[in-house]
């Protein structure tokens, strides 16, 4: 029995195509002594992912040759551990493949949930990233004005719905007038700006008449700098992300550095969300009881089969996906 992995067959220079990844196929993993071995059921697609192939960041960089690697939600299907047995379902550092084995050590059991993709949209690292970023980095205050960048994405669309359920004004920034329609309707934000339309500034500084308290950060580059210039005095900027920047060979950044911080005062801060870990319950809980009181909606983006996991990170990356993208390897436990 063989096992499909999908390995970087050569790193991209420039924009991400097919020809980076190359599907292969290797001998069926077998767990050693403290291993488990793990049946892959949901992989996580993120921007991370291209940023990985740049260079070392708070991992090690991905290199050709190398299996893709990934978050992912996954069975035990056979245990040399102690710690689980199989049919136990858990988070792993996994790669893009069938199966993996993992020190049983380095995985975390996951608790049963109605809706099992929820582990990685709301209750993963979506939600968990939205929730610590917003609440310990930027932390808003009522009538405050929050502005998020890709809003239509995993994390912004949980940023403005969480802001909005502490009484803030929430904005947000997202490419296409559609999908700026779609985030308002969807997630009550009380504006969303296209990027792509001229006339960015201007219309962020209507949107934002009384400036801004709080930018939550995805994309870096131009937008960033726009932002800076309408921050208030006092401001956070919540750095969680740079995804106009993974597909260029030419990054640009704010020109308008140090001096908007210096000028306004600003704090500006970069975050991972491991970094607050042990504040996982408490946004776990916070979350389901804005869903329990209608305040949360969940949106996931499933694409179906490991094959097409290359095609799910390059459509990440031009921006196609609603809400948090992964791909669905194999089916849910019975």
């Amino acid at each position: 029995m063989t096992n499909r992995q999908i390995v970087v067959a050569e790193l991209p220079k420039g924009e991400l195509t097919p020809a980076n990844f190359k599907m292969t196929e290797i001998p069926m993993p077998e767990p050693a002594e403290g291993e488990v071995l793990l049946r892959v059921i949901l992989m996580s697609i993120d921007a991370a992912n291209r940023s990985w192939m740049q260079g070392a960041t708070y991992r090690a960089a991905v290199k050709a040759g190398d299996a893709m690697p990934t978050y992912a939600i996954c069975e035990v299907t056979a245990s040399n551990s102690s710690r689980l047995k199989a049919g136990d379902v858990v988070a792993a550092e996994a790669t893009w493949s069938d199966y993996v084995t993992m020190p049983a050590h380095k995985v975390e059991k996951l608790p049963k949930v109605p809706t099992l993709s929820n582990l990685m949209s709301v209750f993963g690292i979506a939600g968990k990233t939205a929730y610590h970023g917003l609440m310990s980095v930027g932390q808003p205050q009522p009538g405050e004005t929050v502005l998020v960048s890709a809003a239509a994405g995993s994390v912004g669309g949980y940023v403005g719905q969480i802001a909005k359920s502490l009484g803030c004004r929430v904005v947000g920034i997202a490419g296409g007038q559609e999908k700026c329609d779609w985030v308002m309707e969807q997630f009550g934000f009380d504006a969303c700006i296209d990027y792509r339309a001229d006339g960015l500034f201007k219309a962020l500084r209507a949107a934002c008449p009384e400036g801004v308290d709080v930018y939550f950060d995805n994309v870096g580059g131009v937008i960033l700098e726009t932002a800076l210039n309408l921050m208030n005095e006092r401001g956070r900027v919540v750095c969680c992300g740079a995804i106009s920047q993974y597909q260029s060979t030419a990054p640009v950044g704010p020109r308008n550095l140090p001096g908007a911080i210096v000028v306004k005062r600003l704090r500006m801060e970069g975050f991972i969300v491991m970094d607050w870990a042990h504040n996982d319950a408490t946004a776990i809980r916070a979350m389901r009881g804005m869903m329990e009181r209608g305040q949360l909606k969940v949106t996931e983006d499933i694409v179906e089969g490991l094959e097409n996991a290359p095609a799910a990170l390059i459509g990440l990356l031009g921006g196609d996906n609603k809400g948090k993208r992964m791909v669905r390897v194999s089916a849910d436990p019975s």
